[in-house]
């Protein structure tokens, strides 16, 4: 695990949209825009560096126009690698749809990963 005063560097970030059309879930339309994100990249390094994927703390900020209504704690636990944190922020979009008597849910979501900085432990070399 990183040393909290071990500087960081963000090593990944993806957005993704997702949506619940009938049932005003905020956190479901959360959790299809964090998938979006996720489906977006594949993190070989770990596996092609060696390093353990713990090191990663994975930042979540998703925008609902109810903040309030998700849960974040079920959001982290969705995530498959790193130590995750999600928080809710006011934004996305509600599609209000007189004619069914619905609201349409849109959320956006931007997933962050960073691992202490190791460049001391690399160097380049010299192409010859």
């Amino acid at each position: 695990m990183a040393n909290a005063s071990q500087q960081e560097k963000r090593v990944i970030l993806e957005m993704g949209t997702g949506n619940d059309l009938y049932g005003l879930d905020y956190t479901k339309a959360a959790s299809r825009a964090i998938q979006d994100a996720l489906h977006h990249s594949s993190i070989v390094l770990f596996k092609a560096l060696g390093y353990d994927h713990t090191l990663m703390r994975v930042q979540v900020t998703v925008g609902v126009q109810e903040p309030g209504k998700v849960d974040t704690k079920a959001l982290a636990a969705e995530l498959p690698r790193g130590r995750a944190e999600v928080t809710a922020v006011h934004g996305g979009l509600n599609v209000e749809d007189p004619d069914q008597d619905t609201t349409h849910v849109i959320a956006t979501a931007a997933v962050e990963a960073f691992l202490p900085d190791m460049a001391k432990d690399w160097q380049l070399s010299e192409q010859g």
